[in-house]
């Protein structure tokens, strides 16, 4: 029997004052917020990193108050991905792999890239800016010395050379097309399937692994999933999983000609009214853990 791909069920961040005396129980220290998260998923997306630039410290931190088996996604910084719009975006990518990613060491997952509505899909400018990423733990090392020196706090080794992953979430009706995937293809990032009311829903497999973002498919950030749609999820991440054919959604390219097994990360960024670790709980329960 072939080995199914890891899955990997989590929520998008775990800063988040409604959740206490709720998910989080009465009186658990905000310091112990994460450990307490951590020893129910399997991952977490850090949001931190998407506002600002963290510290080498602060990624130590994290890495120490998880278990062994842990992993994170880090969202890029809305400074290249929103402010810049990929305009010149060498210095601050060297910027945010010196703030201390590597410092997370084996937890290091992928590295999610959201773009903002509006961005329309130009395949020079993309092209350029997917070349431009790191594809392992050593290239993202040698492009964070390249840091700005008004960057004080800085991490730019690696403790093991290990692959690195990236993943496009885009938010505009013109990334609806065949090029862009094999775009995405070329570089072996993967395009995020972002569940929303909003945005376009893919689910081209351009990557060895998947990566799902489910915001609320009726009302952004606050509708939480029933029982059937929740259902409809835990067969794509089995069928994604064991590598299997998947055909339930959207899709602007050409299908994966080479279907193969693959490791799938999905978050609930549906974080209004505690939907999002109820909904994270019940779909690992549905998939027999993940």
């Amino acid at each position: 029997m072939v080995k199914a791909g890891d899955i990997r069920i989590g929520i998008s961040g775990w800063t988040y004052a409604p959740w206490r005396g709720a998910f989080y129980p009465k009186g658990l220290r905000q310091k112990d917020e994460l450990r307490y998260a951590a020893e129910r998923f399997r991952s977490i997306e850090i949001n931190g990193t998407f506002y600002g630039l963290q510290k080498p410290a602060s990624f130590a931190r994290w890495a120490d108050e998880t278990p062994e088996d842990f992993v994170f996604a880090v969202k890029g910084p809305r400074f290249i991905t929103h402010v810049r719009r990929l305009r010149d975006p060498t210095a601050p990518l060297a910027n945010f792999l010196a703030s201390g990613l590597l410092r997370l060491g084996r937890k290091l997952g992928p590295i999610l890239w959201q773009f903002p509505p509006g961005f329309r899909f130009d395949p020079e400018i993309m092209d350029a800016f997917l070349a431009l990423l790191p594809r392992d733990t050593e290239a993202a090392a040698d492009r964070a010395r390249q840091h700005e020196a008004r960057i004080k706090e800085s991490w730019t080794k690696t403790d093991a050379a290990r692959p690195l992953r990236h993943a496009i979430e885009i938010r505009e009706e013109s990334f609806r097309d065949p090029a862009f995937v094999d775009l995405l293809r070329k570089h072996g990032a993967a395009l995020v399937c972002a569940d929303t009311v909003k945005w376009p829903r893919l689910m081209d497999l351009t990557a060895d692994f998947v990566y799902c973002r489910l915001h609320g498919s009726r009302e952004l950030y606050r509708s939480g999933y029933d029982d059937a749609a929740l259902d409809g999820w835990a067969g794509r991440v089995t069928a994604w999983a064991r590598g299997k054919p998947m055909r339930d959604g959207d899709f602007a390219g050409k299908p994966d000609r080479h279907p193969k097994r693959r490791d799938v990360f999905l978050y609930f960024d549906n974080t209004d009214k505690l939907r999002a670790p109820d909904d994270a709980a019940a779909l690992v329960r549905k998939l027999g853990g993940g």
